[in-house]
């Protein structure tokens, strides 16, 4: 289920929309249900032909229709006795210039005027709401080409009149706030005709300077026409143009200008710009202190991982260390051991229980005298099994050294400590490593290995079978000799049978 509002935080986020939406409006209408309170506000209805408006002119704001003897929005100079605020009634045509909130009490939304001017005599309110509509046309006012603001910024560049009293506040709230900044002031007419221009020259050498990270438009408050410098089409584009984030403080807080919509963020007021720019130094040193407090339990909290990642390490290591092994497969021996001497006692009590259960049984079964007979018996021919055991291992032994003898006749190598000697195949024709049985399986080049008692020639095949020769082997082996003769003299070929030639 999505979150259940209250009643009370309904309106207030209605109000919280309507306000930041309609942060000055200027709205035509006929006056109706007019009220005016012992409190000196004034209360009533703006209506046309198909809808009506609630309407509070607070006591504190009505001084701005025309009691000044000058009219804020024409500049004109007011006949004596005029007051608009004095003069209102039911039935008039009148403009008023306000901003739109919600009256939580009763849930209604109202427009709370600022300036109320008979209609048909605003020629300024004209001019902005036109000018308002052809640079939200062109896109000016869109949220999307609005710049970021960074936050605590460290060089600011101030476009304002240097002698004014909107750039002492922001530069004594500026030195009070932050982590240090360096500001700039750019000298700038903010009122009169020359203003548009100059506040525009100034925008563009900031540009063109690339030092400051913001740009802060400041002036005090006014009244409609001491502001127009920045209700005009020049400063607005300049604003636009500009390639580094523009902020705006510019008359008091229902003060609403065509540059506080193209600025990237508006402030009410000059010093408010200060505020918004630059935190308080105590909350930033809050905020570090908070942050150490974070780290130290960040860093505590790891350290504290780490320090049970190696206990485990360690228990691991230590479970599988070789003499940690040891000590489990000797207390497993230990065991095993313990169960085993158990075991064997409990089996050696229930032989021992079984067999007196059987002599029992047999006293029982036979009597005294039989069992001793049976006894004698059983030692005659244990004795007996010992005697046919002996005989029958006689027997095996000799059988066995009678094989050991033939066994050691069938030796091979046997003959060679005799004089003889074996003569295997070493390369070419035949099979390398094969016993030599025959003079037909060798061709002259063929190598020979001939082994003796005492060690291995090398030798050369030098002459076809019939006749068979044998030359120096490779390496300075020993020269023609005839295979098998004794001595290593010359001989006919003479092969011994298994190839075995007889030395002397």
């Amino acid at each position: 289920m999505s979150h259940i509002l209250s009643v009370a935080e309904l309106t207030q986020a209605l109000k919280d929309v309507l306000e930041a939406e309609f942060a000055f409006i200027w709205v035509r209408g006929q006056v109706t249900n007019l009220s005016r309170p012992s409190s000196g506000h004034i209360y009533f209805t703006l209506s046309d032909a198909d809808a009506a408006l609630s309407v509070v002119w607070f006591k504190g704001g009505q001084g701005r229709g025309g009691k000044s003897g000058i009219d804020p929005l024409t500049g004109e100079v007011l006949e004596p006795g005029r007051d608009v605020a004095a003069s209102l009634a039911d039935g008039q045509e009148v403009l008023v210039a306000g901003r739109i909130s919600v009256y939580a009490p009763r849930g209604n939304y109202q427009l709370i005027a600022e300036l109320v001017q008979q209609s048909g005599v605003s020629d300024l309110a004209q001019a902005f709401e036109a000018l308002k509509r052809k640079l939200a046309d062109q896109g000016l006012f869109d949220e999307a080409r609005k710049m970021r603001i960074p936050p605590n910024p460290a060089r600011v560049a101030v476009i304002t009149s240097p002698h004014g009293a909107a750039v002492r506040d922001f530069l004594r709230l500026a030195a009070a706030r932050g982590t240090g900044a360096s500001i700039r002031i750019h000298p700038a007419l903010v009122q009169g005709e020359s203003a548009p221009a100059q506040i525009a020259a100034a925008l563009d050498a900031v540009n063109k300077q690339g030092w400051a990270e913001v740009i802060a438009l400041v002036r005090g408050g006014g009244s409609l026409e001491d502001l127009w410098a920045f209700n005009t089409e020049t400063v607005a584009e300049a604003m636009a143009r500009s390639s580094i984030p523009v902020v705006t403080g510019v008359g008091h807080e229902p003060d609403v200008t065509i540059a506080d919509y193209v600025a990237d963020q508006r402030f009410p007021t000059p010093s408010a710009v200060a505020t918004g720019l630059w935190p308080l130094r105590a909350d930033l040193m809050q905020t570090v202190d908070g942050l150490e407090a974070d780290l130290r339990r960040a860093f505590a909290a790891g350290m504290e991982r780490r320090e049970r990642g190696l206990s485990e390490l360690a228990r691991g290591l230590a479970w599988l260390s070789p003499a940690r092994r040891l000590e489990r497969l000797e207390q497993g021996w230990q065991d095993l051991s313990r169960r085993l001497v158990a075991g064997g006692n409990r089996l050696l009590a229930d032989r021992r229980f079984r067999a007196a259960q059987a002599e029992r049984d047999l006293l029982r079964a036979f009597g005294p005298q039989d069992v001793a007979a049976r006894g004698a018996q059983t030692l005659v021919l244990f004795e007996r099994l010992g005697l046919a055991l002996n005989l029958r291992l006689g027997e095996a032994s000799q059988r066995g050294e009678l094989l050991a003898a033939r066994l050691a006749g069938l030796d091979p190598e046997a003959p060679l400590a005799r004089g003889y000697s074996l003569v295997r195949l070493a390369g070419k024709k035949g099979a390398p490593g094969r016993l030599l049985r025959s003079a037909s399986d060798v061709a002259p080049g063929d190598l020979l290995d001939i082994r003796t008692g005492d060690g291995e020639i090398a030798a050369v095949v030098s002459e076809r079978p019939g006749s068979l020769k044998i030359g120096a082997g490779p390496e300075g082996a020993p020269g023609n000799r005839t295979a098998g003769a004794p001595g290593g003299s010359p001989a006919d070929s003479t092969d011994a049978p298994g190839n075995l030639g007889e030395h002397a």
